[in-house]
């Protein structure tokens, strides 16, 4: 036979014991005065041992409760405390009493949960490259609109990567058995375009000697990536409104509509809006297309991704190699115009030409080390053969204090540099014990 269970909320029920020892010690308080009184005793000695009595009651039961909860929340602090991923934990025989225990746990909950999103991101997007605070927010949102059908518009820079995002829109939606199909619009010339979306009839055109489908038939079932779509000459502009309305379509040639099911993803690096503004882009199609919209960060606004990027790419590289700290430092300090494109063909060329199974900066281009030179920028050493995680906390430290002795070591202005917010900026100062008082100090 089955037993049914029923489990109070904590809210309830240690608010219900305190509200209970208050309630009773009114009412045996009470009653003890009105007995003395009644009987010509003074009740002030046994309600004062009775209070004492209820109060040591009150405290042992409160700590408890205390300890029942927070022994787990201490053990758990603790051991997580241990991996390097939160920092080195200070070693103390000596229990710390000047420790703040709930801005700790607060602090070791933040970093388990920053950690949890990373082993999130690559599980559901392991393509996709970045444990930065862009592109966890970024991978949020890809997963809350990759199950739905809603067109989705991405935003960025040459080389940030729109077309493998979309390639994960895809493959974490509920299409995802179905065609995945792309096309370049700025690729295809003009005359073609509609050819190759829409298809054609035999006879349709000079050369058209069979039936040709076309992306969209293609697609049909599935997802349609339409990269470039600011480069779409104006008047198929809105064959692919109609679409998007009503998903049918007439093939180049043909007199009968076309229905399809298709979700639309659409990309470009251009300004839509001036260009609506401009008469180039139609703003009816505009709106349709922006219904939920990605802006992909460039790499100078994540760069604490730079050396995850690095070390996935030396893996696909023509030959086994490494890469030097200093090497690396240059590539973390390059602004990176063609962003992830460039740094990967950087990685390839430089690798190709590697001696002695490093990369040094002698293999990278010149206009990288000239910006890694500049008497601005602040240097730090490393030696060559050590962990990446150890790597990736020197480079964050270096960036941070860089940051710091830009804005004269002023917080706010640092965190609009990194990218991060204040709370994220005052954990990483305290886990890599910087002062910022001696940065101020310097800069005066």
């Amino acid at each position: 036979m089955k037993h049914s269970r029923f489990y109070i909320s904590l809210y309830i029920i240690f608010p219900f014991i305190f509200t209970g020892f208050t309630i009773l010690s009114a009412i045996i308080s009470f009653r003890l005065t009105k007995y003395g009184m009644m009987h010509g005793l003074d009740p002030a000695r046994p309600v004062f041992w009775f209070i004492i009595i209820i109060g040591c009651l009150a405290y042992v039961c409160g700590f408890s409760l205390v300890r029942l909860i927070l022994k787990p929340v201490e053990k758990f602090v603790e051991e997580a405390s241990k991996f390097p991923s939160f920092g080195p934990a200070k070693k103390s025989k000596k229990k710390e009493w000047s420790v703040d225990k709930i801005q700790q746990f607060t602090s070791v909950f933040d970093q388990v949960t920053s950690v949890l999103s990373r082993i999130d991101a690559r599980h559901f997007f392991p393509d996709i490259i970045g444990e930065s605070m862009a592109m966890r927010g970024l991978l949020g949102l890809i997963k809350k609109v990759s199950p739905t059908d809603s067109t989705v518009l991405l935003l960025g820079e040459s080389g940030t990567g729109k077309e493998l995002v979309a390639s994960s829109i895809h493959e974490n939606s509920e299409r995802k058995g179905q065609a995945f199909i792309k096309l370049n619009c700025a690729a295809i010339p003009e005359e073609l375009l509609e050819s190759e979306l829409f298809g054609h009839e035999k006879g349709a055109f000079t050369g058209a000697t069979k039936f040709k489908p076309g992306k969209f038939d293609m697609a049909n079932g599935g997802t349609l990536f339409l990269d470039e779509i600011g480069d779409m000459p104006y008047n198929l502009q809105a064959k692919i409104l109609r679409i998007l309305q009503e998903q049918e379509f007439y093939r180049v040639g043909g007199s009968r509509t076309i229905k399809v099911d298709v979700r639309i993803i659409a990309s470009t690096n251009k300004n839509l809006e001036k260009m609506v503004q401009e008469g180039a882009f139609r703003e009816d199609l505009f709106y349709r297309l922006n219904v939920f919209t990605l802006h992909l960060p460039p790499l100078r606004e994540r760069k604490e991704d730079i050396p995850l990027l690095v070390d996935y790419f030396l893996q696909k590289a023509p030959k086994t190699v490494d890469i030097s700290s200093v090497a690396l430092q240059m590539l973390v300090a390059f602004s990176w115009p063609g962003n992830i494109r460039e740094l990967q063909n950087t990685i390839e060329s430089a690798s190709v030409i590697a001696e002695n199974g490093y990369i040094e900066p002698a293999q990278l281009p010149a206009k990288i080390t000239g910006a890694f030179n500049n008497p601005s920028h602040t240097e730090f050493k490393m030696p060559a053969n050590i962990p990446l995680d150890e790597r990736l906390r020197e480079i964050e430290k270096s960036m941070i204090i860089e940051a710091l002795r830009k804005t004269g070591g002023v917080q706010v202005r640092a965190t609009e540099l990194l990218g991060i917010n204040q709370r994220s900026l005052w954990h990483r100062i305290k886990k890599h014990n910087i002062d910022v008082k001696g940065i101020k100090n310097t800069d005066l």
